[in-house]
């Protein structure tokens, strides 16, 4: 039972009306509510759209000289009310060319000129050098009027180099293994909120793409394997015959099965005796497009139901190489993850037919692969793989803006790792930047989640985007219950899954579907910046037993989590979620009704930041 002290409720009805203010919504989303694009409820507008492009890749890849040429063809779909004049497309391999604009330090040996545009056909009219406009990995070309509902096709022959080193998401791993991503001139993101997606690629950032249809052939030599977004639609031509009916088998069975064994590698009996082999792919209404191939990497593979209902499979697969021990187990950890991540949290039926986990230099995800490194503990390699693999629906399956809103999907990756690593090993205790977010709290940096991710700074670009939203969806899933909190995130993911959420629809969606109005939390937990710290202030012996009152020492609202310490030698714990703090109160009473002595009590828990610790035991006199 809690009540308010008297200093509580004074404090309350002289700040009442601030803390029932509504999200201060700004004027971009204001317009598109008044436009018809997007709606108070969180749900899209009558009038919401979003535009769309096909692409038919050509890639031929030489991993010795690590030159990539290519080809493009692409017809844009113009979904807007408005007519387009001009088009904006990224060429994110220019963040290796010299003079180019990035935050992140690529070594000088590592930059190049770029990306080469030898063809550029709109409508099968061929575009001059001159009017392409190229700064870094932006490039525009004004266009004869699109109007709305219209589309055109677009023709790009172009080559680059891949870079060997300063691996950024992308690169060469070692002289015979590649991860190829970005690798495609892409049309930018036009939506209702910013028009033209212009914020540059800098390294840092991560991405906004459109959801589109892929085709893809790509060429490598004789004894590689390219493993890529979507569904391989030639194994019996790329693959010999033993190769391919094992991965077919793969897609049946729960076993793990050896795709390719060491074996298979050291007689040169994977692929096809041809010279080179074109392996094709196609995926549908996906943002985003990658490969990775090399000629001496292991494949383990599985398959599960992820929908108990249609009883629907995919496969899991881990790509890597022999010498790195913990990837014997990643295929594990991968069908464990997509399994959780099914049934269990957020209890979503995985949306695509694959999932592969590959062996290379980064911690990156992207539709239905893993850029993922070799680590040394076994933890690392499970907190590492649920986290990638948990972004499956955030930012692939909700077509969130990384560029301006990176924790609308680090956050729940954060999240997920916190909650479904421990279910892997439950010896393992996940607090992935709790104490980085309770050390910068209040500081310089530590500005309000919801800052645009291309203005933090220091420490803010990690907490602002890792665990700080991760705590917030957390303290909202502990508050709401779990039933409600997934009812609520259900309603939200099946509104915008193949779409563009923004802040706003997220937060109005869980408003809505819950039917509780959380204005009051999220305002002051993502709009809000100051310190995350409480205190227990008094313990006092009452008729009942002992009465126990926490000190909120800033407004951030935290649960509290009370270890009670009995003279007896026995314990008990204590929860309240952030729901004691909905009113604003500085300070909460709990009372426990007890015929124990109670010798000390101690407060904090794992996810919940405390800054100052020097205040949580107190010692019952």
């Amino acid at each position: 039972m809690m009540k308010r002290t008297a200093a509580a409720a004074l404090f309350l009805m002289l700040s009442v009306s601030a803390f029932a203010q509504t999200l201060p919504v700004p004027t971009s989303i204001q317009e598109a509510y008044a436009k018809g694009t997007r709606s108070k409820s969180g749900k899209p507008g009558p009038a919401y759209w979003q535009n769309i492009a096909s692409y038919q890749l050509k890639a031929n890849f030489n991993p010795l000289s690590r030159e990539l040429k290519g080809q493009a063809e692409i017809v844009y779909v113009n979904n807007s009310p408005d007519t387009l004049k001009q088009l904006w497309f990224k060429l994110y391999p220019n963040l290796y060319q010299k003079g180019g604009n990035v935050k992140t330090k690529i070594a000088l040996k590592d930059l190049g000129p770029g990306v080469e545009l030898s063809s550029v056909q709109v409508n099968g009219k061929a575009i001059a050098q001159d009017e392409l406009q190229i700064a870094g990995t932006n490039m525009h070309t004004n266009i004869a009027a699109l109007a709305p509902g219209q589309s055109l096709k677009l023709k790009m022959d172009y080559q680059y180099v891949l870079n060997k080193g300063s691996h950024m998401r992308t690169g060469q791993v070692n002289d015979s293994a590649h991860f190829v991503a970005y690798f495609f001139p892409r049309i930018a993101v036009y939506d209702d909120i910013d028009g033209w997606n212009k914020y540059p690629y800098t390294g840092e950032e991560e991405f906004y793409n459109d959801f589109c249809n892929f085709k893809a052939e790509i060429t490598v030599p004789k004894d590689y394997v390219v493993w890529a977004t979507g569904d391989l639609l030639n194994p019996k031509a790329v693959f010999r015959k033993e190769i391919a009916g094992r991965l077919g088998r793969a897609e049946e069975t729960d076993e793990v099965l050896d795709v390719i064994t060491a074996t298979d590698l050291q007689q040169k009996q994977v692929t096809s005796t041809k010279a080179f082999n074109t392996y094709i792919f196609e995926a549908k209404n996906v943002t985003d497009f990658v490969f990775a191939t090399s000629n001496h990497y292991l494949w383990k593979s599985s398959s599960l139901i992820v929908d108990s209902l249609t009883k629907r499979r995919i496969r899991v697969d881990a790509a890597f190489n022999p010498i790195h021990k913990d990837y014997h187990e990643v295929i594990d950890f991968t069908r464990k993850t997509v399994y959780l991540m099914s049934h269990v949290f957020p209890k979503w039926p995985f949306p695509y037919a694959h999932e592969t986990v590959f062996d290379g230099l980064d911690q990156m995800e992207y539709p239905m692969m893993v850029n993922d490194n070799p680590v040394e503990k076994r933890a690392d390699a499970i907190t590492l793989t649920v986290h990638e693999v948990f972004h499956t629906l955030f930012p692939f399956y909700m077509g969130t803006n990384e560029t301006k809103y990176g924790w609308m999907d680090e956050g729940w990756a954060t999240l997920g790792e916190w909650l479904l690593a421990p279910m892997i090993d439950t010896s393992l205790v996940d607090d992935y930047g709790v104490e980085s977010t309770a050390i910068s709290s209040g500081t310089k940096n530590d500005v309000p989640i919801v800052t645009l991710t291309p203005d933090l700074k220091g420490v803010g670009t990690f907490t602002n985007s890792y665990p700080k939203p991760g705590m917030g969806y957390l303290f909202v899933k502990d508050y709401l219950g779990d039933e409600l909190f997934i009812k609520a995130l259900h309603h939200y993911m099946k509104t915008w899954q193949g779409k563009h959420p923004m802040p706003f629809d997220f937060f109005y969606c869980m408003n809505e579907a819950s039917g509780k109005n959380l204005d009051w939390f999220w305002k002051r937990w993502f709009f809000e910046d100051g310190i995350t710290d409480m205190a227990i202030k008094a313990v006092v012996k009452t008729a009942a037993g002992y009465q126990v009152t926490i000190a909120n020492k800033s407004s951030k609202p935290l649960p509290i989590d009370l270890n009670l310490e009995y003279a007896d030698g026995s314990s008990a714990q204590l929860h309240r979620s952030i729901g004691v703090w909905e009113k604003g109160d500085p300070a909460i009473d709990i009372d426990l009704p007890t015929l124990k002595t109670l010798k000390r009590v101690v407060l904090g828990s794992v996810h919940v930041p405390d800054k100052d610790k020097s205040d949580n035991t107190f010692k019952v006199k």
